[in-house]
């Protein structure tokens, strides 16, 4: 792979570079009746970033396939994917584009971008830690990251709840993402 430096990091050269699906895991968290958490991921997405020659002015996007959810609970993935929740008939993408690098520290970069969820778009920030480049034992050139963001899922229109006897209510109002991967050239 043909890195550069630039402010002490190793980064891989300006150009496209496609997520490595194989590698990648988008993974979810919310809390669950005021207690504990739930935790599911994607299984169908596709993305790519665009590093380019400043590396503060790169940029990304990812799209989604929302009915690909899963939190390993049968019931429950249907019941996230119906008019409830992410009405996947309806919206079957979840989209992220981002618009601009607004800073780094380190290995350490933020960065703002529109995400799309059933057709409603908010600016997001992530915070997504770069992990280093390098090739793999077969000769191919793969860089990996660390991304995570928190955010009010009803600002999406996601506002389906149950109130609880004890207080409180069924479904935490903010969902955190995470996402650990590896990216290749295109």
């Amino acid at each position: 792979m043909s890195t550069r430096t630039w402010e002490s990091l190793t980064l891989p050269a300006a150009g496209t570079y496609n997520l490595d699906v194989a590698h990648t895991r988008i993974g979810f968290v919310v809390k669950h009746m005021m207690v504990s958490k739930v935790r599911g991921h994607f299984d169908t997405f596709a993305g790519s970033v665009t590093v380019a020659e400043n590396p503060l002015e790169s940029s990304a996007e990812l799209t989604i396939q929302a009915a690909s959810i899963t939190t390993g609970v049968g019931d429950r993935d249907g019941h996230l994917r119906g008019d409830d929740f992410l009405s996947v008939e309806k919206f079957p993408e979840i989209t992220f584009k981002s618009t601009r690098v607004v800073g780094h520290s380190g290995d350490d970069f933020t960065v703002a971008g529109n995400l799309t969820v059933r057709e409603v778009t908010k600016e997001i920030e992530l915070t997504v830690e770069y992990g280093g480049a390098g090739t793999n034992p077969w000769g191919q050139p793969v860089w990996g990251f660390s991304i995570s963001t928190e955010f009010d899922r009803e600002e999406f229109g996601l506002t389906w709840n149950q109130a609880l006897e004890t207080g409180g209510v069924l479904v935490g109002k903010k969902i955190k993402i995470e996402i650990e991967g590896e990216a290749n050239p295109a």
